[in-house]
């Protein structure tokens, strides 16, 4: 057996290891994603019910700019949840319910401030509503609800729709009772910042899934990894084509751009094959060419969407890796 009997069974090997792991890591996904969205149904389908109705049941809504979303706002809403609660607990005795104004009868206010829609729920309970969107269109709808014994009392969140794998109690042993505005804002930033991010990603599945190989991320889209191959761009250089690798690190949670970014090309060497070996024949990397880093890519990375900058890349790759186009820039260096 040659050399090239044994580099190619060696091929055959990793790329069957790597299809294995590939479809481990895709079953992996799947069943994540149906565990969480199995837990989160039940408690999504009745917390959408009570939010209906709440909203069904408002005698009007009240849309606010941020400087009118503030700790006394919140105040506010707090002393209506608790007065409705004591209302409802003096409805059991007539003559106490003559006692209670008219006016607690009747209010019923949905508070709406950009993506949050936050209402009365009974029982003491303050419910927020999140609404995402990704280019204008709607997505997601998430669900919190804090709850405070007295209105002297600290909230805590008895329940919510947001993903498991957010910190969301980080977020409030950190935040909620020290300054409650503050924690509702980053549940929803957090959650629209991960709409982004993963619709993103969708949308170069979508609109180059013939291109991008590879493709792997993490649960919260914080770190996305996928290998370009450019041999259907009919870019390459005779018995070389290149393959792109690209690696983004999101800075946190709440970021929607990368800020770790590398994007390398790696000249590949196609070995020569006879007509019966079948398309895809040895490839392996080249032994004259070093990979080259496409600054140019990582910079569109970190200032464009990942479709646009996806874009960029294709469009000017060919002049990054023209071997004539390199040997001018170094000489001009």
């Amino acid at each position: 057996m040659g050399e090239m009997d044994y580099m190619q069974e060696d091929d055959i090997h990793l790329d069957t290891t790597k299809a294995r792991f590939a479809n481990v890591l895709k079953r992996h996904g799947k069943l994540t994603e149906r565990l969480s969205r199995d837990s989160d149904k039940t408690i999504f389908e009745r917390l959408q019910r009570e939010f209906e109705a709440a909203r069904a049941a408002q005698t009007h809504e009240l849309c606010l700019d941020s400087e009118q979303w503030n700790d006394g706002l919140l105040a506010t809403i707090r002393e209506r949840v608790h007065m409705e609660a004591d209302r409802k607990a003096m409805m059991q005795s007539p003559q106490d319910a003559s006692m209670m104004p008219m006016t607690l009868f009747h209010e019923k206010i949905t508070y709406r401030i950009g993506n949050k829609a936050i209402c009365c729920l009974e029982g003491s309970r303050i419910g927020i509503q999140y609404d995402t969107s990704f280019a204008g269109e709607p997505r997601e709808q998430y669900h919190c609800v804090l709850e405070s014994k007295s209105f002297l009392e600290k909230m805590i969140v008895l329940e919510h729709t947001v993903p498991f794998f957010f910190p969301i109690r980080d977020a409030e042993n950190e935040l909620l009772s020290s300054n409650a505005v503050k924690f509702i804002d980053h549940i929803g930033d957090l959650l629209q910042a991960y709409v982004d991010r993963r619709e993103q990603v969708c949308l170069i599945k979508d609109l180059y899934g013939n291109q991008i190989k590879e493709l792997y991320h993490s649960l919260p889209y914080h770190m996305i990894e996928f290998v370009v191959d450019d041999t259907d761009w009919s870019v390459h250089i005779p018995l070389i084509f290149f393959k792109i690798t690209v690696s983004l690190r999101y800075a946190d949670l709440l970021s929607i751009l990368p800020s770790g970014v590398s994007v390398v090309a790696w000249p590949m060497n196609r070995s020569r094959r006879s007509p019966t070996e079948g398309r895809t024949g040895k490839v392996a990397f080249g032994s004259n060419s070093a990979p080259i880093r496409l600054n140019y890519a990582e910079s569109a990375m970190r200032t464009l969407s990942l479709p646009e900058a996806y874009a960029e890349i294709v469009l000017n790759l060919p002049d990054a890796i023209d071997p004539s186009s390199q040997s001018k820039d170094s000489s001009s260096s």
